[in-house]
């Protein structure tokens, strides 16, 4: 069986390559039927990307996806169900995105100081939305100028800590992310968790109980298990640690463009069994609600 849930993909708004109208027509035609738009910190697409959905007979979910510090760890969290004019949400996503200019300069000259220069501007070439100018641009640029094959190989040999071209950046507070999720009624989603335990500064897994825990206890109320990023075998591990905290299970392609992503859009593997589906407490709110 396949999922025709895909609530993570990002579109041209934040460091996707498609519009948000793109993102809906390709998911349309590979099969998805709920579709979640989830551009990082940033929610200028959902508009656009309803009116295509509605166009294509699809149920289209307000998602976004914030950026959030954690300990030493980048981690993000995905707001599903949220109403885009909630103005703590709004303010919230402003501060994170305010940041994101600086960081771009002092990323520039880090790679100048490794002998890479003209960054900067080409990875605003890339950015549609200057705004959210991102290391997915960056990347880009280093592929269009010779200096990796594609873009996952930049983040093995730039950008990432220890790496030329890594600056630490502070977003926001896990508390404070969560917050402006639930006050706009929307739900809490720990996006693609195997990431974090990848890599020489990965978390243990010790570390992820204290990081699960901590997102329960603010009010997180979902994973995601069925993820691009993550293998079969991250699949039955992450729905172990749902069924551990008491989680509900989320799952999306993270798309972000043709031939850049770990996997296209729709036709996602189906969750390990025992998984309760994010989507079941939306249909709970929607009996309620008709009630």
């Amino acid at each position: 069986m396949m999922l025709d849930y895909d609530l993570h993909c990002h579109s041209n708004i934040s460091d996707g390559t498609l519009t948000p109208t793109e993102v809906v027509e390709r998911a349309a035609l590979r099969g998805v039927k709920v579709l979640a738009l989830t551009d990082h910190d940033d929610m200028d697409g959902l508009d656009e990307a309803r009116s295509a959905a509605t166009r294509h007979g699809m149920t289209f979910i307000n998602g976004v996806e914030i950026s959030v510090s954690w300990r030493s760890h980048t981690l993000h969290v995905v707001g599903l169900g949220i109403a885009p004019e909630y103005p703590p949400l709004v303010e919230g996503l402003r501060v994170v995105r305010s940041g994101r200019g600086l960081r771009a300069r002092k990323m520039s000259e880090e790679l100048a100081k490794a002998g890479i220069g003209g960054v900067l501007e080409g990875a605003y070439n890339y950015a549609s939305n200057p705004n959210m100018i991102s290391r997915t641009h960056f990347a880009r640029f280093l592929v269009e100028a010779g200096h990796c094959k594609d873009v996952k190989s930049v983040f093995n040999r730039f950008l990432v800590k220890g790496k030329p071209g890594y600056v630490p950046h502070q977003w926001s507070a896990l508390p404070d992310a969560i917050n402006w999720i639930l006050g706009s009624g929307g739900i809490a989603v720990l996006a693609h968790p195997g990431r974090y335990m990848s890599g020489r500064v990965g978390m243990g897994k010790k570390t992820m109980r204290e990081l699960l825990a901590e997102f329960v206890d603010c009010g997180g109320r979902a994973i995601e298990v069925v993820t691009g990023s993550h293998t079969p075998e991250q699949y039955a591990e992450f729905a172990r640690y749902a069924e551990e905290f008491d989680l509900l299970c989320s799952c999306g392609s993270d798309f972000h463009g043709p031939g850049e992503s770990y996997r296209d859009m729709g036709r996602l593997p189906d969750f390990p069994i025992g998984c309760r589906p994010v989507w079941e407490s939306w249909q709970q709110v929607t009996s309620m609600t008709a009630a």
